[in-house]
């Protein structure tokens, strides 16, 4: 972005013998933010040209609506035309900013409305699309002297670049391809799986083999199930029984490798006809939850005008009225529908036709199913609806039920749907699912060579004791991620079979529910939290669906070690080590989170546990002794929790700052210092905290903390005037006695 600004600025101080600035063409792969670059460019002109004006234009009125929102949002006050004469007024009124629809220039264009400014940049969306006719023309005639600046988010096909949109805007002036985007991880990469539904609608075997497929996961209630599902395909009309076989194969995939992930996807369908068909057969399953986004009748989406005969046209006129007797408006059906999918659980895969497979954000959205003919940019801006980030999404997936793609290789430019473009400019725009299917391999390796030291392979004790180093741990877990989340993309395609045997297949499960069973075992022994964060919810969606792994893999969150509860998840833990280690690190964690309160304590205890780990590791303690050791340490934190110790005076028994004080002044070397007036000085500390903690915002107000050193400070003072005494190292003490009053009475 900021080159891009850079070269745009250079391009534009170009100025002809007629006065008219040079403009060019910007392309910015989708999801790199190219909105955000037309909202700077703006600033930057506001602020280097004096009267300058913005006419920010797009062909979509949901484009028009998300762009002016991102120029709101940005702090920059847009005017939005909203129509041909609201534009003329706009125009005419000196307003700097304006978003509109290229189609209000028509207007503009029979009221010969023309303004000689040449200060006036107009920056073009999506101008692959709509600037080969006549609507380029009108926008010309309106400004004769602009400067125009196209945007556009897809390479340009041979014909553009030769003889279309880069002349008509005056040439390229910076690129930035979908490659570089992954490559800065600025987007996400796209993995390609082709299904060939027309082999399971004619071939017999075929079909057999799509039910093994599909079902291969199954419990035998699940796979009786689909059978019954299955027996309606021979009764149903074969154009019928193509969408209900891709349905149910949707169905499938979406509820075995992505339902209750977060995630959600997209599915492009051929006509309003076939989108409304798909929802109702979804419904039917009851397994996944649908919405279908179309044009009204009568607007042309896909291919319905060609295709469909009158019943056809009636069933969609029909649904459509049902619509809009529920929702009021078409704005109120497509907002509210929108909302749901982008931001709400309800809605989980979302059919289109046309509309949304341009210029439509939906970070959730992880799969992009294709039931559709599609070429060149309407292509490459589908696919693209996926690969926007999100946290714990990897990837985007494209399944493709019209082979657009086929077999996928490395030469995109040998396919019909993309041969219009120059491979350089389209290489690295998806990936051959089964590349990133290999990776499983690679990570099972990765883990065998980190176990290489463990002597017994079948030996659960034996791996947790070696994992006892945290940094073995942490390698542990990412490697066992990367592991289960390329574990889990395998067994969600079909293409496995191709690129791994059901050997090597079974050989993974196995080894991954024993590396789950391993990492509980772990979590529970050390008293980590849970360690996949982001990637926690693929992980269970992966043993829940493809291991049959036992409920022992479900992880909650850790048990207090002051919870009743603690002491039973102690009886689950096998061996008296593993028993007192998992105490131990119970009792190291509930240390560091209560450190600040008391240091000297938590200190002493810490050195306690040191001692038991050391001793142990050097043969001078049993199992058995480790174990008993570890219960006397948390016997001593119990009490401490309790209130419960006999070990200090019975003037400070009422506050855990006084106690905390006096375990930690305690080593002050102030010689003459009667024990009376060192109990003193704790009382009069103590409640100089609880008098400041009624305060509002006392714990963040730097002014409190600054009174609250004074009169420390000055509580001292009047101890060494009266005593004769110097109390050493005043600054820090005071520091210690700052934190420890704020973390006792801030819990």
């Amino acid at each position: 972005q900021y080159f891009a600004l850079q070269n745009i600025l250079n391009k534009i101080n170009q100025i002809d013998e007629n006065g008219a600035r040079g403009g060019g063409l910007i392309w910015h792969t989708q999801g790199s933010g190219k909105s955000l670059t037309m909202v700077m460019l703006t600033k930057l002109l506001k602020q280097e040209i004096s009267g300058s004006r913005v006419i920010v234009v797009t062909d979509r009125r949901d484009l028009d609506s998300q762009i002016h929102e991102t120029f709101l949002n940005s702090e920059i006050k847009a005017s939005k035309a909203n129509s041909g004469h609201d534009l003329i007024n706009k125009l005419q009124s000196g307003i700097s900013v304006i978003t509109t629809l290229i189609h209000k220039f028509d207007t503009v264009k029979n009221e010969n409305i023309v303004i000689n400014d040449k200060n006036i940049f107009v920056l073009v969306d999506e101008s692959h699309r709509t600037q080969g006719g006549d609507l380029h023309k009108s926008m010309k005639k309106a400004f004769p002297h602009g400067c125009y600046l196209g945007f556009t988010g897809t390479p340009l096909l041979a014909k553009q670049k030769r003889d279309g949109t880069l002349k008509k805007f005056g040439g390229l002036i910076h690129k930035y391809t979908l490659e570089q985007a992954v490559r800065d991880k600025a987007v996400l990469p796209l993995l390609y799986e082709g299904r060939a539904v027309e082999q399971w609608i004619s071939d017999k075997q075929g079909l057999d083999k799509r039910f093994e497929l599909i079902s291969r996961n199954l419990s035998s209630e699940q796979k009786e199930d689909l059978k019954q599902k299955w027996a309606r395909f021979q009764k149903i009309a074969s154009s019928e029984r193509r969408l209900e076989m891709i349905a149910l194969d949707i169905n499938e995939h979406f509820k075995n490798n992505v339902k209750g992930t977060g995630f959600k996807a997209i599915f492009a369908t051929q006509s309003k006809y076939e989108a409304i068909k798909y929802h109702e057969f979804f419904k039917k399953y009851a397994e996944i939850k649908t919405a279908f986004i179309i044009s009204a009748p009568g607007i042309p989406e896909g291919n319905d005008d060609d295709d469909y005969d009158e019943d056809s046209k009636q069933y969609v006129s029909n649904a459509w009225n049902k619509i809009i007797k529920e929702y009021g408006s078409e704005d109120a059906y497509l907002n509210t529908t929108l909302d749901e999918f982008v931001d709400g659980d309800e809605i989980e895969v979302l059919i289109v036709v046309d509309k949304l497979l341009t210029g439509f954000d939906a970070p959730r959205a992880a799969i992009l199913y294709v039931d559709k003919i599609l070429k060149e940019h309407n292509l490459l801006q589908a696919i693209a609806r996926v690969n926007r980030l999100y946290d714990g999404k990897e990837a985007g997936f494209i399944i493709d039920y019209r082979g657009l793609l086929g077999n996928l290789d490395s030469a995109l430019s040998s396919y019909a749907a993309l041969a219009g473009f120059d491979e350089d400019d389209i290489i690295g725009t998806i990936i051959d699912i089964r590349q990133e299917i290999a990776r499983v391999k690679t990570f099972y390796s990765y883990l065998e060579d980190l176990f290489k030291p463990i002597k017994n392979k079948s030996d659960m004790e034996e791996y947790q004791v070696y994992l006892g180093n945290e940094k073995l741990r942490k390698e542990f877990y990412e490697l066992l991620s990367g592991f289960a989340r390329a574990l889990k993309l395998s067994l969600s395609s079909d293409k496995y079979e191709e690129v791994i045997s059901q050997d090597e297949i079974n050989l993974y499960k196995n080894k991954m529910r024993f590396f789950s069973e391993l990492r509980i075992a772990i979590k529970t022994r050390y008293h980590e939290q849970v360690d996949f964060g982001k990637y926690e919810k693929e992980m269970q969606k992966l043993l829940d669906t493809f291991i049959s792994a036992n409920e022992v893999n479900q992880l909650t969150k850790l048990i207090n070690i002051f919870d009743n509860a603690f002491d039973k998840e102690l009886e689950g833990v096998t061996g008296n080590n593993a028993k007192a280690d998992t105490i131990l690190s119970a009792t190291a964690k509930t240390i560091t989170e209560n450190w600040e309160k008391n240091p000297a304590f938590y200190d002493n205890l810490s050195k306690k546990i040191e001692d038991i780990l050391i001793a142990y590791q050097e043969g001078r303690m049993s199992d058995e002794e480790k174990l008993k050791h570890a219960h006397d340490v948390r016997t001593i934190l119990t009490a401490k929790k309790m209130d419960t110790e006999q070990t200090y005076p019975n003037e400070l028994n009422h506050s855990s700052c006084a106690k905390a004080l006096f375990d930690n002044l305690s080593d002050m070397q102030i010689t003459g210092l009667p024990q009376e007036e060192f109990i003193h000085v704790i009382l009069q500390i103590d409640s100089l905290f609880k008098r400041v903690a009624k305060k509002p915002d006392w714990q963040h107000n730097v002014d409190i903390h600054k009174q609250l050193e004074q009169e420390i400070d000055d509580i001292f003072y009047t101890i060494e005037q009266k005593f004769k005494l110097t109390i050493p190292c005043i600054t820090n003490t005071i520091s210690r006695i700052h934190s420890i009053g704020i973390n006792n009475y801030a819990s």
